[in-house]
């Protein structure tokens, strides 16, 4: 699904078209199948997709394989020392980093495996694993928590700051306001990362619902740009309205619009919940639609 939204094309009518170059060199790589353009000449969406799923099925017997074999790799290692003399990685270690190397494409080194623990290791192998059969799904589920992290912990703060207007008056019960207030906030904290988790949990089985913008939004990784802190006087020009460029000429800011589809009220949510948007994330955004 991923490949297919993200090597979709309009043409001047508006129409969905396949870049089918890509497309082809992709599965190759992807699924390690032999295609050609003549093996999805004249296919519409649908067979181009049921196509993809089948190599796809087939490629995910072979990760069942390895899967298995990775297992038992580290399950011998479970209880062994991961360093020989001194520094010098065991010989499980070295056998264990040639496996990543050649299955799933991971060049780890084996003194960088032999400084971690048991349970630190199988986490950074099982990663590269994952990584390696099913990157457009880690992706995917990697923007989805992010996205629930923020909404659950833009909620928890003003929860918080709720709490703290309201926790003088438990001081009537003959109760520490302050000692309440850490009891309670801890409470408050752990139950949103219990919602976090049920709601990613949900959520991940619905992913396919979800509109092709977020699927396509999650093929490429956003890149973190470090910028120079403004200074005073040019956040306080921004304030009034303009801010002073590079060549010493204003430069008008234009207002923030929201130039994608609008969802109504009573509209099914887009996250796939099944509830209005009203009652699902509208709710949790807290702004109207």
């Amino acid at each position: 699904m991923a490949g297919l939204v993200h090597f979709t094309t309009r043409d001047n009518a508006g129409q969905k078209r396949y870049d089918r170059d890509q497309l082809l060199a992709w599965a190759r790589d992807r699924f390690g199948v032999e295609l050609s353009e003549d093996d999805l000449k004249n296919l519409q969406r649908d067979e181009i997709r049921d196509r993809l799923v089948v190599y796809s099925r087939q490629r995910q017997q072979l990760a069942a394989k390895q899967h298995d074999e990775l297992a038992k790799k580290l399950a011998a290692l479970a209880g062994q020392p991961t360093t020989g003399d001194g520094d010098r990685p065991s010989a499980a270690i070295g056998n264990l980093a040639s496996w990543l190397k050649e299955h799933v494409e991971a060049d780890i080194p084996p003194a960088e495996l032999a400084a971690l623990d048991e349970p630190l290791l199988a986490r950074r192998a099982w990663n590269a694993f994952y990584d390696h059969f099913s990157p457009e799904l880690r992706r995917m589920e990697r923007s989805l928590l992010l996205h629930l992290l923020d909404t659950a912990w833009k909620d928890h703060l003003l929860a918080m700051d709720h709490l703290r207007s309201g926790i003088g008056l438990i001081g009537y019960a003959q109760v520490d306001p302050k000692v309440e207030y850490k009891r309670e906030g801890m409470r408050m904290f752990e139950a949103m990362w219990t919602a976090v988790d049920e709601r990613a949990t949900d959520l991940v089985f619905r992913m396919e619902q979800l509109d092709e913008g977020f699927v396509g939004s999650t093929w490429v990784e956003t890149e973190a740009v470090h910028r120079e802190a403004e200074s005073a006087t040019r956040l306080a020009a921004q304030e009034q309205g303009g801010a002073p460029s590079s060549n010493g000429e204003d430069v008008k800011l234009e207002p923030i619009r929201n130039r994608g589809q609008r969802v109504g009220r009573n509209d099914p949510c887009p996250c796939g919940s099944g509830k209005k948007y009203k009652n699902c994330h509208m709710r949790n955004a807290g702004s109207p639609s």
